[in-house]
């Protein structure tokens, strides 16, 4: 693995050469497109490019920085946007046969306008997994994305092209959306940071939707710094979407140690037998780091924690099919395998389940509120494992064996409850794939985790690294 990259590795880095006059816009767009170019073809990480239009975007950021018109920190970034996010310039397929080719076309989500309005480099459209649910399915026509550490496994999902573009030098941050851990998980296995935002924080309208009461919409980029500035960028209310309200996110100020904050250690549930073995050190090193600047660590217990992952299961799966219901009778077999099996989950719930589930929800959202009163961030690992082999999470009749696979992730959980949580780096496994950590803080409390883990990641360099493929290409 390397660190030393010959262009910025983060966009806070890029934004800074900008200015300094150190690299141009062009350059990083250049930059971006060789490395599409040199490993998309093995990593699957778009399912369509804008070459051309990001050049010409990069030339007039280019002449507008000169002019000193200056835009913010993402001004001439490179940038991908996961396809099922509507963006102007190109079709949204939500990585299926089924959506409508017309759904969205011609037209921007609204954090797509604002990440324009910022200056953004947008550089195409990424992979996901179908209708940002399911597993990667070989006999529709679509890229299977791949891990940058290591192609044979599994990259997460269903942001998936939005980690690999990271971690790969294809741009420098991607949106994602995140309603079972589809930030984060991406995020996690590919080695980059991940911020799953407070529900409601950024608008969701223009977004092919998944759970209407679950789905998220937020960075995945290499640092808490970098996500910082691309969450001031996107969110704000907006009259599209209800559940959008007036919170002003204010990047937080960058102070160097954390003294007087109260962490919370979540261990119960997070290290089952299957898991890997590195986790356990590798955690516990992570929270050694926090502690060592000044945090107080105590451990805790999270409430109704397997009570929530089942609503979350329960809740998506009620709202997908309800979205998704007349495709799925009329066109069952274009659907891929995992899609299809998470719908069904829907058709197996009752509506008097339904409601139950959010009863549940409910009373578990106080109960975190109660939590937090005690603690200021909550810490555990996003998942047991690093990124699995296509091979191991896959049953024994050539289907997906999902329930496997989240046995040994945690992020449902927070979806449910609706609170940012952010992952980032914090080491790897024996066999060299990333580790992450997972911090979650208060519903609206983005500056407080992002902060806590730009400590972290001035402490460390494990969001700096990179993987061989990108310095040596992919084996054939």
């Amino acid at each position: 693995m390397s660190e030393t990259p010959s262009l910025p590795v983060t966009l806070t880095d890029a934004a800074a050469a900008l200015r300094a006059g150190t690299v141009t816009s062009v350059e990083l767009t250049r930059a971006a497109v060789g490395a599409a170019d040199r490993l998309d073809g093995a990593l699957g990480a778009y399912l369509a490019r804008f070459d051309d239009y990001a050049l010409e975007r990069a030339a007039t950021a280019d002449a507008e920085l000169a002019a000193g018109h200056d835009r913010g920190p993402l001004h001439g970034i490179p940038f991908g946007v996961k396809d099922i996010i509507a963006m102007a310039e190109g079709p949204t397929t939500a990585q299926s046969l089924i959506l409508d080719p017309a759904w969205g076309a011609g037209k921007d989500a609204p954090v797509v306008t604002r990440l324009k309005a910022a200056g953004a480099v947008i550089t195409g459209k990424s992979t996901t997994m179908e209708f940002a649910v399911g597993m990667p399915d070989v006999t529709k026509p679509f890229p299977v994305p791949r891990n940058p550490w290591d192609p044979a496994t599994w990259p997460g999902g269903s942001s998936s092209g939005a980690g690999i573009g990271v971690a790969s030098g294809m741009f420098l941050a991607g949106l994602g959306t995140d309603t079972a851990g589809s930030i984060r998980i991406p995020a996690a296995f590919c080695g980059v940071s991940g911020l799953m935002p407070t529900f409601g924080r950024v608008p969701k309208s223009g977004c092919v939707p998944l759970g209407y009461s679950l789905d998220h919409i937020g960075p995945l980029a290499r640092s808490a710094r970098d996500c910082a500035a691309v969450l001031a960028a996107i969110a704000g209310p907006h009259p599209s979407d209800p559940d959008c309200v007036d919170a002003p996110f204010t990047v937080p100020d960058w102070i160097g140690d954390l003294s007087g904050v109260r962490i919370g250690v979540v261990r119960e549930g997070h290290f089952p037998e299957i898991g890997d073995p590195s986790v356990d050190s590798v955690f516990e090193a992570a929270v050694a780091v926090l502690a060592a600047a000044g945090a107080t660590v105590t451990e805790v217990t999270l409430p109704y924690r397997q009570e929530m992952i089942t609503v979350d299961m329960i809740t998506m799966g009620c709202e997908a099919l309800a979205y998704h219901r007349t495709d799925l009778s009329a066109r069952w077999d274009d659907y891929f395998l995992a899609t299809r099996a998470m719908l069904a989950i829907g058709a197996q719930v009752s509506g008097a389940d339904y409601v139950q589930a959010q009863r549940v929800r409910r009373v578990a959202q106080d109960a975190i509120g109660r939590l937090f009163d005690t603690v200021d961030v909550l810490v555990c690992p996003t998942a047991s494992t690093g990124a699995p082999t296509f091979e191991s999470i896959t049953g024994p009749d050539g289907a997906p064996d999902i329930g496997t696979l989240f046995s040994l992730i945690h992020t449902p959980y927070w979806d449910t409850l609706g609170n940012p949580v952010l992952a980032v780096p914090m080491g790897f496994t024996g066999a060299g794939l990333p580790l992450s950590l997972q911090l979650a803080g208060r519903a609206f409390a983005e500056a407080e985790i992002l902060r806590v883990a730009d400590v972290f990641q001035q402490a460390t360099t494990w969001h700096l690294r990179t993987p061989e493929t990108v310095v040596a290409g992919v084996p054939a």
